[in-house]
C-alpha cells in the first residue's frame, strides 16, 4: 500500500517484481498537503494555542496571515500525488511551477532546482527517497529559498537535512510544515518540535478511512492483471 518502498527494496530477492501503491495516496496527501498551506499562511497553529489558553488573540492583521491567492509554488516530483496537489491548488489562485527527474512539456529537470527555488513562496517534497534524493534539501538548498518561504515535505523525513531546517526555522527565515522527520519520530526536546512556524504531524497525511478501500481496488486489479498476463501497475524501477 506504500507509495514509497525505499525500506522495503534490500528485502526483495533478486527476479521478483516488486510493485507500489502509487494513486492510492493521491488524494489524501494532496489534501493535506493544501491543508498544510492553508493553516501556514492563515496561522492557524497561533489561533490553535490561542483557544488552548483561553485567549481571544486576534493579534493585528499583520498576524492575521495572508491567502494563498497569487503565491507560488513548487512542486519538486511531479508524479500522481503532484498533479494531485496542482488540481487542488490552481482552484486557490495558485502559480505553479513543476520539477521532475524527467523534463517534459511543462515540467523542468531536476538540473534546474536551484534556479527556481528563488521564484517560489511553497516547495512541496513529492519525491521517493532514494541515493540521489537522501538530504537533497540541504543548507545550499534552504538558502536559495525565499525569505518566510514555507517548506512542505509529506514524502520522506531522509530528503532533508534536519539539522539545515532546524537552524532555518528557528532563525526565522524559512517555515515548515511536515509530515516526516529524520529521525522519525522526532526526540522529545528536539528543537522542531517548538520551532517558529513550524506544523508537524505524525506521518499520517495519507492516512483515511477510504485508503483501505483504495487499496483493496488495486490489489484486486494486479491480481486479475497477472492472472491474464496484462502488464502489472505501478511497477518499481530504479528505487521507484
Amino acid at each position: 500500500m506504500a507509495a514509497g518502498v525505499d525500506w522495503l527494496l534490500d528485502a526483495i530477492p533478486s527476479g521478483v517484481t516488486l510493485c507500489d501503491g502509487a494513486g492510492v495516496h493521491d488524494v489524501p496527501v494532496a489534501e493535506w498537503v493544501v491543508m498544510t498551506m492553508l493553516a501556514a499562511y492563515h496561522n492557524l497553529p497561533m489561533y490553535i494555542d490561542a483557544q488552548r489558553g483561553r485567549r481571544w488573540h486576534r493579534g493585528g492583521i499583520d498576524a492575521g496571515g495572508d491567502d494563498l491567492e497569487g503565491t507560488t509554488a513548487l512542486i519538486v516530483g511531479y508524479g500522481s500525488i503532484g498533479r494531485a496537489v496542482e488540481a487542488r491548488l490552481t482552484p486557490f489562485g495558485v502559480k505553479l511551477l513543476r520539477v521532475a527527474r524527467r523534463q517534459r512539456e511543462g515540467v523542468h529537470p531536476l538540473s534546474e532546482l536551484a534556479a527556481l527555488l528563488p521564484e517560489a513562496d511553497v516547495v512541496v517534497i513529492l519525491l521517493p527517497l532514494t541515493a540521489q534524493t537522501r538530504r537533497l534539501v540541504d543548507a545550499r538548498f534552504l538558502s536559495a529559498m525565499r525569505p518566510g518561504a514555507l517548506l512542505v515535505n509529506p514524502a520522506r523525513g531522509a530528503i532533508v537535512d534536519t539539522e539545515a531546517l532546524t537552524g532555518a526555522v528557528v532563525a526565522g527565515r524559512l517555515r515548515a510544515a511536515l509530515d516526516v522527520t529524520d529521525p522519525e519520530p522526532l526526540p522529545d526536546g528536539h528543537p522542531l518540535w517548538s520551532a517558529p512556524g513550524v506544523l508537524i504531524t505524525p506521518h499520517v497525511a495519507g492516512s483515511v478511512r477510504k485508503l483501505l478501500d483504495r487499496a483493496w481496488r488495486l490489489i484486486a486489479d494486479q491480481v486479475r492483471r497477472y492472472q491474464t498476463g496484462a502488464p502489472l501497475r505501478n511497477v518499481v524501477a530504479d528505487g521507484y
